[in-house]
């Protein structure tokens, strides 16, 4: 009898190890902890209620959801795919060790990163933040990193997201005058390389007390780390490895663009109910897209620190990198209104433009990516890191844009 009950007893442990991992932490049923969710769950979306009313709110809840999944995820997917059937050929051929053999000599000093993370840099500038992840999982591609150095991936990817979109559509935009924002532009790339390096040596400060400074990053076969002076081929012809190549990296792209979709929906659609106001004439319709605008309101009577740190003409500038934290796109729309009212000048120009490429919706980004990149412990503080490394961006961008102009 006795043993029929610990037989019972080690298959019930076993069940819940397959279920919450290897190492179960147990609490109690129900503790304080469930109470504190309890009260801090119920009072957001009291709160939320209360502005919007429950029906709209719950509408516009599902409605902004719906509204990123179709018009975001699908197109950070098909950017995705994209990105992977380059990166799949670039890794294929060569181009990617080619690569971390000349800018080593620079990356490493700057970033603390192998010289094949410039090709990362590159994919998400042209593209955005996610781009980088079909790198990630190209063994011919992780095997220049150790371990400690891959989530940092996450924040250099992030930190040039949508670079080339954000920088030609700043430049589009007209001033008063008539004159281009070219040089506003282009000061805000440097901010945003500044930002970048501050995120991603923060970031590796921590990885490297975590995982030290030896082990070399997973890879599906240990024959790519055997020699970094040789690659790891397909078998076939020239035109056979191109096909495999580029398949295989669009599939991944599937993968990661499948992957973000929790990220993407839970937390930039909380983002922007707490940015953005009411629809047309202050009413609330349940439409995608409206909010409380509270993150403005806090922003505005937080101004006497931001002013001096990015030089904003009005309050309502902070609406711009504000916005950057769930989506890089919905921000930059709201520029062009800014300009023609007065409300932004070049030096906005230019502190926009290095926090929205930046910061490009990374609370929407970095849980999905750090979890694709199976480092999702350290989603916190990735998120931090980047926090403060697209204030730099901002700041730095500011200043420069002093020294300019």
């Amino acid at each position: 009898m006795q043993t029929s009950i610990i037989t019972n007893k080690e298959k019930i442990n076993e069940e819940s190890q397959k279920i919450i991992g290897t190492n179960p932490i147990l609490k109690k049923a129900f503790s304080l902890e469930t109470l504190v969710f309890i009260g801090i769950f119920g009072a957001i979306f009291y709160a939320l209620g209360t502005t919007m009313g429950p029906i709209n709110m719950v509408n516009t809840l599902m409605n902004t959801a719906y509204s990123l999944l179709i018009n975001t995820v699908l197109y950070i997917m098909a950017i995705a795919v994209i990105a992977g059937a380059v990166s799949g050929l670039l890794t294929e051929f060569g181009v990617v060790a080619a690569i971390n053999k000349i800018l080593s000599p620079l990356m490493k000093p700057l970033y603390g990163l192998p010289g094949a993370s410039i090709v990362g840099v590159v994919t998400t500038y042209l593209s955005d933040n996610p781009a980088i992840l079909t790198l990630a999982q190209d063994d011919n591609f992780r095997r220049y990193f150790k371990k400690y150095q891959l989530p940092a991936l996450t924040n250099i990817g992030t930190a040039f997201g949508m670079g080339l979109i954000v920088t030609m559509f700043m430049i589009g935009i007209r001033s008063h005058d008539g004159s281009s924002f070219m040089v506003s532009a282009l000061i805000g790339n440097i901010g945003a390389a500044i930002g970048s390096i501050v995120s991603v040596r923060l970031m590796i400060m921590k990885t490297k007390r975590i995982f030290g400074t030896e082990e070399y990053a997973e890879t599906k076969t240990d024959q790519c780390r055997i020699d970094i002076n040789h690659r790891i081929v397909r078998n076939g012809s020239i035109g056979g490895r191109f096909m495999d190549a580029m398949l295989e990296g669009g599939k991944n792209g599937v993968t990661m663009g499948v992957a973000i979709i929790p990220g993407v929906l839970m937390i930039c659609t909380f983002v922007l109910m707490l940015t953005n106001g009411p629809g047309e004439g202050g009413m609330y319709t349940g439409a995608a897209n409206q909010g409380v605008a509270f993150l403005p309101w806090l922003a505005e009577k937080l101004n006497f620190v931001l002013l001096p740190l990015f030089g904003f003409t009005s309050p309502e500038a902070i609406s711009v990198p504000i916005t950057a934290l769930g989506a890089a796109g919905a921000a930059i729309g709201l520029v062009p209104d800014l300009v023609t009212k007065g409300l932004a000048t070049g030096n906005d120009i230019a502190v926009f433009t290095a926090m929205c490429m930046c910061w490009s919706g990374y609370l929407s980004t970095h849980v999905a990516m750090m979890d694709s990149l199976k480092f999702r412990e350290l989603t916190g503080h990735a998120i931090l890191c980047h926090t403060i490394g697209g204030i730099c961006a901002g700041v730095s961008a500011h200043f420069i844009f002093l020294m300019v102009c």
